[in-house]
């Protein structure tokens, strides 16, 4: 009897440890493989981030919109080689396709921050030093539209050590011929553990965003002036370059990328006074398309100099009498709201401050606003509260001026002093700005340069992409004022972005508010 039980016990023994191994055996299997999740947009990936739980995307554009997402992959404990990202077609249940051919993929590159951005006491604060993923290594040559491959810094195959991240951004540009509704993909990361799928949902709404951009603006280059692909980069991200384009292109730039806006080659300072005779702007025009706008950025931050009304009048003077406006980063000054010329406005058409300047001169800027003159933001890396673009704060900070704050303000475009502020090795060396002994990391650079990863030209930084999505933003309201809507949208915007102080840091909500005004304009064009 003994032997029996015995036995029994044995063998009962057996199938429960046989059960436990089995178990621990898929589970290890399973825990091996690669840990995939996606997030929208405007959240950031760390390196040691934990693993997210969504492997299904949800995404709503405009014909002729980009409308981003990120794939997070997570390393198990004994890491990834050969790691690989596909994207399907996205396709209705109508067979309409939007192809694979119009959604770009790029790894994320990390980079350190050595040094953080000034606490000012506010709800809207640095994240401090660590490392950023930011520049963006394409998959594929924009310029060739073939695969990248050799290059010091390869997009895929890549290796991940155990339990490190790698965020992959997705671009869907929704082509303007594609028909309303909703679309479905998958996207597939490969390993040499194994794959993983996720699921992608976008609804197209039924209305379509400008080429042109609505929102005007100019980011200067001071080492990439004349490269057409630099050009064309900074213009598939809807900012206009501040600088001074050969006309042998630039009817492709207009019908390709949606030029509009140029740069004359004139400056003035506080000691050059004398305005540029109106015979040689003439002459910078003709050679230009005709259906450009064009401007001098004549003086830059000239509220300090003395008797300087005199030649900034005989600026605009010459200036409108050629056709062209006159730009100037400086405090609005009641003497020069009005020029007594034949011209409508004031003396300087475009006046550009900053957030900061905002606080204090609301009452002038108002003012100029009643004489149809436009007002430009200044992206400031200082001052309490307002919106800063440096790569220690997040991301909604480069989003939320230009779609809601600039549409409560009645403001119409911006100007950044440079994005190519490069160290000696910007892909793996942060340009830190220093100004009064403070620091400000990433001031200056919004994109790379594309050496390293096989391109001739530059790569966009992720936070160019989220200003791209601020000046889509703006878009839509744009429509629902042309809808006669505004008063609605209106309500909309202040409530994400009522003025510089006042504006949302919850990215949930911006996209929220995004949504309403698109499905607004649907159901309005529907109506």
């Amino acid at each position: 009897m003994l032997k029996l039980y015995f036995r029994i016990f044995i063998i009962a023994s057996i199938s429960f440890l046989t059960v436990i191994y089995t178990s621990k055996l898929a589970n290890t299997k399973h825990y091996n493989h690669p840990i995939v999740w996606a997030v929208p947009g405007l959240e950031r990936i760390t390196p040691q981030d934990s693993a997210g739980n969504k492997t299904r995307i949800k995404l709503r554009a405009a014909r002729g919109e980009y409308e981003p997402f990120q794939i997070g992959i997570k390393a198990p404990p004994r890491g990834l080689n050969n790691v690989n990202v596909f994207i399907s077609d996205l396709t209705n249940d109508n067979g309409e396709i939007i192809s694979q051919k119009n959604i770009t993929l790029y790894r994320e590159h990390y980079i350190f921050s050595p040094a953080a951005s000034p606490e000012e006491g506010t709800d809207n604060s640095s994240s401090g030093v660590g490392w950023y993923a930011d520049g963006l290594i394409p998959f594929i040559n924009p310029q060739t539209s073939k695969i990248l491959r050799g290059a010091e810094l390869d997009a895929v195959p890549f290796d991940l050590k155990a339990r490190e991240n790698q965020p992959i951004w997705v671009d869907i540009f929704v082509p303007r011929d594609t028909p309303p509704g909703k679309y479905r993909g998958t996207y597939t990361v490969t390993s040499d553990r194994g794959y993983r799928q996720g699921k992608i949902s976008l609804k197209v709404w039924d209305f379509e965003l400008p080429q042109k951009p609505s929102f005007s603006s100019t980011l200067l280059l001071w080492e990439q002036k004349k490269n057409k692909a630099v050009i064309a980069e900074l213009l598939k991200h809807k900012v206009i370059p501040g600088v001074n384009i050969d006309p042998s292109y630039e009817r492709e730039l207009i019908e390709k990328w949606g030029l509009n806006f140029i740069r004359l080659p004139f400056w003035d300072t506080c000691k050059t006074k004398l305005a540029p005779p109106l015979e040689e702007i003439k002459k910078a025009i003709q050679v230009q398309q005709e259906d450009l706008l064009f401007y001098a950025y004549s003086a830059d931050e000239v509220q300090k100099c003395e008797n300087l009304d005199k030649s900034l009048t005989e600026w605009e003077r010459n200036l409108h009498q050629a056709g062209a406006k006159q730009l100037v980063v400086t405090i609005p000054k009641p003497e020069l709201h009005n020029d007594n010329s034949d011209s409508k406005h004031a003396t300087v058409y475009i006046w550009v401050i900053t957030a900061p300047w905002h606080n204090k001169i609301s009452n002038k800027i108002t003012e100029v606003l009643a004489t149809g003159d436009e007002v430009w933001f200044y992206p400031s890396f200082q001052g309490k509260n307002n919106p800063k673009w440096l790569i220690d704060y997040q991301p909604i900070n480069f989003r939320i001026p230009q779609g809601f704050i600039s549409q409560s303000l009645g403001l119409k475009g911006f100007l950044y002093w440079r994005a190519d502020l490069w160290t000696d090795d910007p892909w793996n060396q942060l340009t830190v700005y220093v100004q009064d002994r403070q620091t400000f990391p990433g001031e200056g650079m919004l994109i790379y340069p594309g050496d390293k990863v096989g391109i001739e030209g530059v790569v966009p930084s992720m936070r160019l992409k989220w200003i791209r999505e601020g000046v889509e933003d703006y878009e839509y309201v744009e429509i629902l004022k042309q809808l006669g809507d505004e008063e609605w949208a209106m309500e909309i915007v202040r409530s994400v972005g009522a003025d510089w102080q006042n504006w949302t840091k919850d990215s949930a909500k911006l996209e929220l508010a995004r949504r309403q005004l698109g499905d607004r304009i649907e159901s309005l064009q529907k109506s």
